[in-house]
């Protein structure tokens, strides 16, 4: 196969960590609308089953992204991983001055480890003409005062990962999306109170007047696999929040 060749979509297998939910299903979602055949792996069972059904039939694989026998057990079998993408992680937050270092640093543990065991995992499966997509955050250009510092650091240093592995792995291609303040369950960790005025906040302050969809991060996701010439690249998608 030629390798300068851009490979559509249509027949890939895009095997999808997070899938149940939020920017994860988004993404599944966008794939197999353009032809592809999804996998969607998370830690629950009734969560993937409901999340295949809505996007009209998927794979689905049981696997928590921080335990790496769990994540290698999901390839086991696999003969074929066109693009992995890697949306799992949860949002761990609390100020270091008043919280345990080791309930902080879960976040390393599923951002980077996380993604490290994946990526390792895959790797046997995949063709020249393979993708892996990570999942960065706008905490990496706007470090947060909110108790979210080591969610800044995983996301930063997810970048880093990125790139150094896209040389690393040529010519399979590794790129970061970095959603901004996207309308999705990952925001309930702040309760419904300041769940809300997150979102307020963002309406007054974002160019956009809005918080983002996790389709329109879907739809960014899909265009990073699909898209040949794309590497070592940080796709913002935060309605210029970097920015204000």
């Amino acid at each position: 196969m030629d390798i300068s060749t851009q490979t559509p979509l249509n027949g890939a297998h895009v095997v999808v960590f997070g899938g149940s939910s939020g920017i994860g299903l988004a993404t599944a979602a966008a794939a197999k609308a353009k032809g592809a055949i999804v996998t969607l792996i998370g830690r629950t069972p009734a969560k993937l089953e409901a999340a295949a059904c809505t996007i009209g039939g998927a794979q689905t694989a049981i696997a928590d992204i921080a335990e790496r026998k769990s994540v290698e057990a999901v390839f086991n079998g696999m003969t074929r991983v066109d693009h992995l993408v890697i949306t799992a992680g949860g949002l761990h937050v609390g100020k270091l001055a008043d919280s345990d270092p080791d309930q902080l640093l879960v976040e390393i543990q599923q951002r980077i480890a996380g993604a490290v065991y994946a990526i390792k995992a895959a790797l046997p499966s995949m063709p020249p003409t393979g993708s892996i997509v990570l999942m960065g955050g706008q905490y990496s250009d706007r470090p947060p005062a909110n108790g979210a510092s080591i969610t800044a650091a995983a996301v930063r240093g997810i970048e880093a990962l990125a790139r150094s592995l896209a040389l690393e792995l040529k010519p399979i291609r590794v790129n970061v999306i970095a959603p901004g303040l996207i309308d999705t369950s990952l925001f309930d960790v702040f309760g419904p109170e300041g769940r809300a005025a997150i979102f307020a906040q963002a309406a007054e302050q974002l160019p956009v007047g809005r918080a983002g969809r996790a389709d329109e991060v879907g739809e960014a996701i899909t265009f990073l696999l699909s898209n040949g010439y794309m590497n070592a690249e940080v796709l913002h998608i935060d309605g210029g929040g970097r920015f204000v």
